[in-house]
Formats: C-alpha cells, structure tokens, sequence
C-alpha cells in the first residue's frame, strides 16, 4: 500500500450559500488537498491527513466526517484542552476573502511533539504542508515540524510544499518570508503562486521563482500562475509551460490552489510526466473555481464534462 499524507489544519467552514445563508461544512488548504487527492489516487494508495483536534462533539463530528471522506485518521492527535478553529468566506466576483477564529485550535501545537510527528511521517511516500501549516504554529513548532519533515525526507519520502500566503496569520512580512524559505528547504517538490511570490519575495517573472526554489534544493517546481501560463521546471525534465484555457466563468476560487496541487501531486506519484501532472492539476482546478465552496464532489460524478 503507498501511502499520502497531508499535515495542517482542517476547520469548520462557513460558506455563502443562497437567501444571505451560509453552509457549514469542514475544510483546510491541505485537507482540500488530500480530498482531492484520495479522488484521484487508485485504490492502492492510502490517503491521510494529520492534525491535532480536540475532545469535544464538534472535534467527534470532524473526524467522523474525514473517515466518511475515504481519508486516513490515524495521524490525528487528540487534546482535551483545545477544540477546532473556524472559518467563515466571503465572495465579491468570485474572489474569495477569509474571516478566522482559531486562537483555540489543537492545529497550533502539531510541531509539539517531535515523537509522534516522525511515527506518523515514517513510512509515507508523500507528505504535503504548506505556508499555512507553518502560518499557525509558534516558531518553535515551525522548526520542528520543519526538522521532521527533513528527517522524512532522509528516509526517502517525497515531501511537497505549497507556499499558500495568508499574510495575516504571519508575525510579520520578514518572519513569513523566512517562513517560506525554511519550508521550501525541506521539498523535494514546491508549488508557488506568483502573485504571491511578486508580494513576498518582489519577483520580476515566474523564473525568478523557479531559481529561488532550485536554489534550496527542490528537485521540481510548479509556479501557479492563475489564468496566466504556469512555469514549471523539474530535474528530471526541464522546463515546461502551459497554458490553460479559459474557464467560462469562475464562481468561487477556494481551494483553487489546493486541488491544483491534489492533481499535479497524484500524477507524479503514479510516475506521470510533468507535462500530464500540469495538465491534469489545471483542468481540476478550473472544475472546481466553476463551483461554490472549497468540495465539489459533484465534479467527480459521471456526466460532469
């Protein structure tokens, strides 16, 4: 059995729905990404997710739905003295902003122990975090959550990164930047967004990205570029551009990011070129921003062109 494995933090979310109301459900950048991926991935692939909850009803009720999803538990650690964070989205013209209440989540204390983390890394074939997993630790957890994964990565797991900048759960512009760049030190795979590259970092064009990543030592790197062309380099074959179609009308672009990186890791993982994980990571991407909210199972129902 090979195993995938996503590290973050999964919340409830309330999402806009019709009348003014709003729809709750359960959502997190790598939580959308390992939802996607155990879509994409075949039967002899484990897909979990690894995370701290809490002990009461609604922590019971979130992981009872993981398990529904098809989606591994057993990297999830339980803490009485903390409960799970919330999220509610807004939408003005399918761009999406973000409402948080977290100070109490059991994700914050994920990098606290160095133990479980390597019991629960050892063994995966790929691992994914991203700048949010980093975002809401305290910085003594970045760093061994960073050492962990390092650790993984030694023992030849494929460990991916997404940066995904959310600016204001960072200290400060310099500690996210410094952020980034420890996360990225740990991939083997990276998977930018140049707007948010241009935002951090000042890059000029999706080379200047690319450049940065290989420097610490990344063996591929996918620049997402919205509707733009994606710049993607790899060891293994070069560079690669691609330049995805246009999408009829976007209706919400959660999880945009996170299905892009479900599908590019899935077709890498069964050994597909990067020109196949690109295409297959951009036509997900495009399916879900033409739906509400962060899951779009009915995409994956027979008859969705």
């Amino acid at each position: 059995m090979n195993r995938f494995l996503c590290l973050g933090e999964i919340m409830v979310e309330m999402a806009p729905a019709e009348g003014g109301l709003f729809h709750m459900g359960y959502a997190g950048d790598t939580f959308n990404t390992a939802w996607y991926a155990r879509r994409l991935l075949p039967d002899d692939w484990s897909v979990g997710y690894g995370t701290a909850v809490g002990t009461d009803q609604v922590s019971d009720d979130m992981l009872g739905f993981i398990a529904a999803q098809g989606i591994d538990t057993q990297a999830i650690r339980r803490d009485p003295a903390r409960t799970v964070g919330l999220y509610m989205i807004s939408l003005a013209n399918g761009e999406r902003s973000f409402s948080y209440w977290r100070g109490q989540s059991a994700a914050r204390t994920l990098g606290d122990d160095p133990a479980w983390l390597d019991a629960i890394l050892t063994g995966q074939d790929v691992v994914q975090f991203s700048g949010i997993t980093l975002a809401i630790l305290p910085p003594a957890g970045r760093t061994a959550l960073c050492a962990a994964l390092m650790r993984a990565r030694a023992r030849g797991t494929h460990v991916a990164f997404d940066t995904n900048l959310r600016p204001r759960l960072w200290e400060d512009a310099k500690t996210m930047a410094q952020g980034l760049l420890m996360g990225a030190g740990v991939a083997d795979t990276v998977m930018p967004s140049f707007d948010e590259e241009q935002m951090a970092f000042g890059d000029i064009t999706p080379d200047d990205t690319i450049a940065r990543y290989r420097g610490l030592g990344a063996t591929c790197v996918a620049v997402k570029n919205g509707a733009e062309i994606c710049h993607v380099w790899s060891k293994d074959e070069g560079d690669y551009r691609y330049d995805p179609p246009m999408v009829p009308k976007v209706v919400d672009s959660t999880a945009a990011g996170d299905s892009f990186g479900a599908g590019f890791l899935a077709a890498r993982a069964q050994g597909k070129s990067v020109a196949e994980a690109t295409g297959q990571a951009a036509d997900l991407a495009a399916k879900v921003i033409q739906q509400r909210g962060a899951l779009a199972p009915q995409i994956f129902q027979k008859g969705t062109p």
